[in-house]
């Protein structure tokens, strides 16, 4: 019993490493769109952030891929994209535009206020466009994708039951919405919703491909339509 705790908290300090060093690059980013004005620190900022972010998507792609070597019930790899699973990745997106236009009448109807979080990402993409874009739709989703999915799924959830299955994409879902809002609203449920329609698509395709290109198309159609 001992033992087994031990080594639940072990795997959750290493989870919640990761996540802070994916916030450290974030944080660089933000630093580099507030020197905006300093085009030098800002240049020097983007600099390294390339570097570490880099050295990032390495590391846990590293970690994920030994993951899956060590232990992987639910047989994660590469499923061949064919005209079946391009339709079933065409409805799961779909489901995801339905969450958002649902959002967006809530929003619109002043049920929900505008989530702080999207509020700040539109700042810096009007500060620095060129890199917020590019990190927020090329970057983020693949990172996001690898550690609320991958490496949170097979750290806490290992086993190949329905019962596990449906918790675990159910609770990295809810700790996806909660580290986008930081705060207990409604708006922890529309982002968790995404998070849970991420989670199936990892489950169904047993291939992180297809969720991080739903998460890559979201980012892209949020960002596209506030610009």
């Amino acid at each position: 019993m001992v033992n087994g705790w031990l080594d639940w908290l072990a795997r959750s300090l290493k989870w919640v490493g990761f996540l802070a060093i994916y916030l450290i690059d974030t944080g660089i980013l933000t630093l580099a769109t507030a020197m905006v004005k300093r085009p030098g620190v800002a240049n020097r900022s983007i600099g390294v952030m390339l570097i570490y972010s880099a050295l990032l998507l390495a590391l846990i792609t590293w970690r994920y891929q030994k993951q899956l070597s060590q232990n992987n019930p639910r047989h994660f790899g590469r499923t061949r994209f064919t005209s079946k699973t391009i339709t079933q990745l065409i409805g799961f997106f779909l489901l995801m535009l339905v969450i958002q236009f649902a959002w967006n009448l809530l929003i619109n109807t002043h049920v929900l206020s505008d989530p702080a979080n999207q509020t700040a990402l539109n700042t810096q993409v009007l500060q620095l466009p060129f890199w917020n874009l590019a990190y927020s739709i090329l970057f983020a989703p693949v990172i996001e994708e690898l550690i609320f999915r991958g490496i949170f799924l097979n750290y806490f959830f290992r086993g190949n039951s329905r019962t596990l299955n449906f918790l675990g994409v159910f609770m990295s879902g809810l700790i996806f919405g909660y580290l986008h809002t930081m705060s207990l609203t409604p708006t922890l449920l529309m982002y968790a919703a995404l998070g849970w329609v991420l989670g199936a698509a990892y489950l169904h395709f047993r291939d992180i491909r297809y969720n991080t290109t739903l998460h890559f198309l979201n980012n892209a159609m949020s960002l596209m339509a506030f610009m």
